[in-house]
């Protein structure tokens, strides 16, 4: 598998630090990111924004301006990884759904490939630049506009499990999985429509723990890390 998406949660550029960022934790992400493009692979991510806003949190608010500030909580994360691509001595490039000139250049798939093929790591902010969907979902779509052969998903768990492990301690691990079961079973480690999108359009999923930045490489590599989601 030669390109692959990594959608990377908000919290992950937080790493429990009690701030926004923990600047330490993003320059080693974008370290290993760099050196993937380095072993030959072309790399895009989504960044979802918890550290900053999720659009859930606006309960008495209208849910289209809740999921907006969301939206544009993802391109700021996006530039902060950005900029740390680019010490660590990468190419990256924010392509952002909805206009955001001159803070972030517009989407499309033409242009992200053409960066990817050029050695960039394409870090799409916006997510899907429309409320009501997550940046799972965005992630999904996106890895499927540039033909990516793979999407990873950075999650705060190492499995996804039989059920809530911080509530139910009998709760087993699964390896591999296909996505109408997760859906079946309304396993929620994944949001279910980027669930349903994957296994429509076939695209596997793993999804895996960031205990270290460089669990990145390793998922990326192939190593058995996480749990493996197939279309059947």
């Amino acid at each position: 598998m030669k390109r692959i998406l990594l959608k990377l949660s908000g919290e992950a550029l937080a790493h429990g630090s009690g701030e926004l960022y923990d600047n330490s934790f993003v320059d080693r992400v974008a370290a290993s990111l760099v050196a993937l493009v380095k072993e030959g692979y072309e790399l895009a991510v989504v960044v979802g924004a918890g550290n900053i806003w999720r659009g859930r949190q606006g309960t008495d608010m209208d849910r289209t301006a809740a999921d907006r500030m969301g939206m544009l909580a993802t391109v700021i994360n996006s530039i902060c990884l950005k900029d740390a691509v680019i010490r660590a001595g990468g190419s990256a490039e924010v392509l952002s759904s909805v206009a955001m000139s001159p803070f972030a250049e517009g989407y499309s798939a033409e242009k992200a490939i053409s960066l990817l093929k050029g050695g960039s790591i394409v870090i799409f902010g916006g997510g899907l630049g429309v409320p009501f969907l997550s940046t799972d979902t965005a992630g999904a779509v996106r890895a499927s506009e540039i033909g990516a052969d793979l999407m990873l998903m950075a999650k705060n768990v190492d499995y996804i499990y039989t059920d809530d492990p911080s509530k139910n301690p009998n709760a087993e691990r699964i390896e591999k999985i296909t996505a109408s079961e997760m859906l079946a079973r309304k396993l929620g480690a994944i949001d279910a429509t980027a669930t349903a999108f994957c296994c429509s359009v076939g695209m596997p999923i793993r999804v895996f723990g960031l205990k270290t930045p460089e669990d990145i490489i390793k998922a990326v590599r192939g190593e058995a890390l996480g749990t493996v989601v197939v279309a059947e």
